[in-house]
């Protein structure tokens, strides 16, 4: 079964965060009424989908991550992106979530791992991460969120910076790669690659 489906799936029965589906609610019970304010007060704009190791593996080697380079993952869930980009290649690298939980669980996961020297998890709405600093950027979105952060790429990460996203394109901005794998459990995932160019950045201004 393709991923993108699971994925939007998981994101239709969490609608409550995305603007447009509020006709819905008078249908819900009223305790999902209440939790989908209380989430959307938190800005929660992506339901929380964890992406297989292998997957993540794959993330990691498209944007050709070398020493020297400063990760960022957006949307951050247990870390696993982060941390994976400090065992395997040795870099900095930051995780950028807004729920509590996961956060807990990804600084604990941190810690086990023992790469705290060089991961940290920061409590941020991923569309006001500055990127200016990062070099590679992965992120496992919705379409319409990549669209809200593709404008920050153009401005602020520097020419031949990578970007790698999980499932979602970014409109018509085209991939310089698009590649499908399967996880363990047969799932399909597709992987796009982006590399920021002088002509991004000045679509961006």
């Amino acid at each position: 079964m393709n991923r993108q489906r699971r994925f939007l799936s998981v994101a239709l029965a969490l609608c409550w965060v995305i603007a447009g589906w509020v006709a819905f609610q008078s249908n819900w019970p009223e305790i999902g009424a209440e939790a989908r304010v209380a989430q959307a007060q938190e800005g929660k704009i992506v339901p929380y989908v964890p992406t297989p190791q292998e997957v993540v593996d794959r993330m990691l080697e498209l944007a050709q991550v070398k020493k020297g380079d400063v990760v960022y993952d957006l949307g951050s869930g247990d870390g696993r992106i982060v941390i994976t980009a400090a065992k395997k290649y040795g870099v900095r690298a930051i995780g950028f979530e807004i729920d509590p939980d996961r956060i807990k669980e990804s600084r604990e996961n941190i810690r086990k791992e023992g790469v705290g020297n060089l991961v940290e998890i920061r409590q941020q709405d991923i569309r006001t991460v500055d990127l200016s600093q990062v070099s590679v950027l992965t992120m496992y979105l919705l379409p319409e969120v990549n669209l809200m952060i593709r404008p920050n790429i153009w401005k602020q990460m520097k020419s031949g910076s990578r970007v790698v996203s999980h499932d979602f394109d970014m409109g018509d901005w085209q991939p310089v790669k698009t590649e499908s794998i399967k996880d363990r459990s047969g799932w399909d995932h597709t992987l796009y690659l982006w590399r920021v160019t002088e002509k991004d950045a000045s679509r961006g201004r």
